[in-house]
C-alpha cells in the first residue's frame, strides 16, 4: 500500500488511515454492491489533511470530516505523525556545532541561528 496523498509505501501493520469506499444501490431490486477498495494516507499526510483547509467536491469533502474525526478524536495518530517526522528531521538537521565543519559566514540581510 500507498499514502494516496504523497506515494509514501505504507508496511503491513504500520501506523496510517485506513479509508474503506465501496457503493451500494438502495431502493433497487436487486440490490447491487461494488467491491471495497482501500484507500490509505500516512500519519503525517493525515494530520495535514485534517488541519488544512476543506478540499473541493463533496466525496472529497465526506472523506475529509471523517478523517478530520479520527484525527481529533484520539492523540495516538498525531504522535505517530510527529514521531516520524521526527526522525526525518532528526536525520537532515543536525544539532548547531555537533557535525560538519564551521560554517562559512553568511552575507545577506538575516542571521543564522
Amino acid at each position: 500500500m500507498h499514502c494516496l496523498r504523497c506515494g509514501r509505501a505504507i508496511e503491513p501493520g504500520q501506523k496510517s488511515v485506513a479509508l474503506y469506499m465501496f457503493t451500494q444501490t438502495v431502493g433497487v431490486k436487486p440490490r447491487q454492491k461494488s467491491a471495497a477498495h482501500r484507500i490509505s494516507f500516512c500519519p503525517q499526510c493525515s494530520v495535514s489533511l485534517a488541519m488544512g483547509p476543506a478540499p473541493e467536491g463533496a466525496l472529497n469533502v465526506a472523506a475529509w470530516d471523517m478523517i478530520r474525526d479520527l484525527v481529533a478524536g484520539d492523540p495516538a495518530l498525531n504522535r505517530a505523525a510527529w514521531e516520524s517526522l521526527n526522525g526525518v528531521v532528526v536525520g537532515l538537521l543536525p544539532a548547531t556545532g555537533t557535525e560538519g565543519g564551521p560554517r562559512p559566514a553568511q552575507s545577506g540581510g538575516y542571521l543564522e541561528f
